[in-house]
């Protein structure tokens, strides 16, 4: 963990000191759009029923693109949060992510390049099973995972990468005795990081498909040598925004998950309440809908 640290503040200087540098700032692609969504319902004497709520959820997607002669550098980091409160309930998450990718090329043949990739994802704040308050589920760096690799990138233009790396180390982080010591995550009960050898497949595209419509989707496949290699790890994100006017927009997003080794509550009706009957391997998905505030720079 501790080199891996070094690592990763290295791969930020190197970052600072290329964007900054004079000789190489014309070579740099930079850019990003960021968007605050929010929503209210209120209810006075309405017959039909429904609970007050707000809810309030931003993004932000930023880009750092470096291309000179056969050499690319790619940045993004992809982080977003949201809240919301319905009726008397407290306050509550309803997203929270963060996620920093960086991948270095080398022009090899035609489209391809020799690559080599680092990618971080986690979440800012706690995260709970709710309705039950009262147990932590996540936490910042609980679970964190990075990927580090090598291997073969194709990218015909600006909107389409295809990457597979035959040697792809993945890193699971729980940095939390509680959830450390139940095992959490896929974890060993008692230790704070599990270590994996794989092979690593990722697509992303990113296109303006028609007038003022963009769509963003990015597909990670992770398969692990030595435990369960049938079982692949899904991650699987997509977007897609509409442009009302130079500051408004509308946009859907949705995730969808599936790791062997994360089991999920399952829960079931008992007395007419939500009950926790065992847990398993089950996909996790999530759509998020805003219409809100946004500006691209």
């Amino acid at each position: 963990m501790k080199r891996l640290n070094i690592f990763s503040v290295a791969l930020l200087l190197c970052i600072i000191n290329y964007a900054q540098n004079p000789d190489t700032t014309k070579y740099w692609k930079k850019g990003g759009v960021g968007s605050l969504n929010f929503n209210q319902v209120s209810f006075s004497n309405w017959a039909a029923g429904g609970e007050n709520s707000i809810s309030v959820g931003a993004f932000g997607n930023l880009f750092a693109n470096y291309k000179k002669q056969k050499t690319t550098w790619d940045n993004t980091l992809d982080v977003a949060y949201g809240l919301n409160k319905i009726g008397e309930a407290s306050l509550r998450k309803s997203d929270d992510k963060i996620d920093l990718n960086s991948k270095y090329g080398r022009l090899a043949i035609n489209k391809w390049y020799y690559s080599a990739l680092i990618n971080f994802k986690s979440q800012f704040t706690d995260g709970y099973n709710y309705p039950n308050d009262s147990v932590i589920v996540s936490r910042f760096l609980a679970p964190a995972y990075i990927l580090l690799s090598i291997g073969m990138d194709y990218k015909p233009n600006d909107d389409f990468s295809f990457y597979f790396s035959p040697v792809t180390g993945k890193i699971t982080v729980v940095n939390d005795q509680k959830l450390s010591d139940n095992g959490a995550y896929g974890v060993d009960s008692g230790k704070t990081h599990r270590e994996e050898l794989g092979a690593y497949i990722t697509f992303a595209f990113k296109k303006e498909i028609m007038q003022n419509v963009t769509l963003g989707t990015k597909l990670d496949l992770f398969s692990n040598y030595s435990h369960n290699p049938q079982n692949i790890d899904v991650n699987w994100d997509a977007m897609l925004a509409l442009k009302v006017n130079k500051y408004i927009t509308a946009n859907i997003s949705t995730t969808l998950i599936y790791d062997d080794d994360t089991k999920i509550p399952i829960m079931k009706k008992v007395n007419g309440v939500d009950t926790q009957v065992g847990e398993g391997k089950r996909a996790q998905f999530k759509e998020v809908l805003g219409i809100g505030l946004s500006y691209k720079f």
